[in-house]
Parts: structure tokens; sequence; C-alpha cells
């Protein structure tokens, strides 16, 4: 049995699905950690609105001043500290190529790429009605540069697995559980020690 817990990296531009997939993989067992969250709880301390600009705004803060793997540091830290018996961690929302090789100090890192077209992005942003929802394509293309900006696609590009996401939710979350559960096995096997 490895010592290290396996970290699945999930990563995509905004509203692929990367929510999606992280809340499937708890049926696995998984425990779920949000780099979005971190960033989120960070605009909550200093009293921000919840806002796609103050978040951005606040991520770019934190990279600038601790490093482009800023969110990766305090994300291994929970992983570190965790009470949890958990072996499986899910990783909502990798920004960087620097983040999946910090976190790799805390265990074994695979990434799953989620990809969906712009125009099914922007739907199911507006549609899931949080409040940093863009308010207009020009907005949700400037997100999207940002997220391009910091290395989301490198990330991407990186990634162990790349999954389409143009069909249904179901689908979607089929094919991660395919993936995952192989990568499962390979830990199990010992293949990553």
């Amino acid at each position: 049995m490895p010592v290290k817990p396996l970290i699945v990296c999930i990563t995509g531009l905004p509203g692929s699905g990367k929510t999606t997939v992280a809340e499937a993989l708890r049926g696995l067992g998984f425990l779920v950690i949000s780099m979005g969250d971190v960033v989120r709880n960070e605009a909550r301390k200093r009293g921000l609105e919840l806002n796609d600009s103050n978040l951005g705004k606040v991520m770019l803060e934190l990279r600038n001043k601790y490093g482009t793997d800023a969110i990766a540091v305090y994300i291994g830290e929970i992983i570190k500290d965790s009470n949890s018996d958990s072996r499986y961690y899910a990783i909502d929302g990798l920004r960087s190529i620097g983040e999946a090789y910090r976190l790799r100090e805390y265990g074994y890192v695979k990434i799953l790429a989620i990809h969906a077209s712009k125009e099914r992005r922007f739907d199911l942003l507006v549609k899931r009605g949080r409040s940093d929802a863009p308010l207009s394509m020009q907005e949700f293309l400037a997100r999207d540069r940002r997220e391009l900006d910091v290395g989301i696609g490198e990330a991407i590009a990186y990634s162990d697995e790349i999954i389409s996401n143009n069909g249904s939710r179901e689908e979607l979350i089929d094919k991660a559980l395919s993936i995952v559960k192989y990568w499962i096995d390979e830990y199990l096997s010992g293949e990553y020690e």
C-alpha cells in the first residue's frame, strides 16, 4: 500500500465541469478540496464582495506575493494536516503546472483536464448562478484570458487525460470515473512508488 495519497488535480477553463467531476469523485472516497474556495475565503477575510473581478484580483495578488504555486502550498498544508484517513484527494481548480509540481510534495499527482466549448461554458456558468458568474460574453472572455495568463493552458497541455464535456452531465461523470478508477488501480498496485 502506497504511503503517500493519490491526488487527482482537475483543471479546465471556467465552466468546463471541474466541480461536477470533483463532486462525483466523492463517491469513490475522495476528499474534495477546491482551490477556488481558498481564494473565496481570502476575499471574505478582506471583506470583499465575491464577484469575478474581486476574486481574480485576490488570486493574482496571492500569486504575486507568494509565488505562482501559492494556492497549492495552502492546499498541500490542508492535505498534510488533514485528520482524514483518506488516501484520495480531488483538487478542484488546478491553474498551473507549477501548482501540480508543488502538490507532488504531498502525494502522487495525476492531472485530469476537462474541456468544453466556450458557448457551453458560458451557458453553464450563467445557469450555475454563483456570485462570480459572468454578466456578458466580454466579461467571460476576459476571465478566460486571466486564467490562460496564469498558466491553465499549460496545465491542460500537460494533463494525464483530457475529457470533452460537450455531452450530458452523466457522460462527463462516466468518463471521469472510468479514468480515475484506472488511476486508483495503478496506485493500489504500487505503480506510483
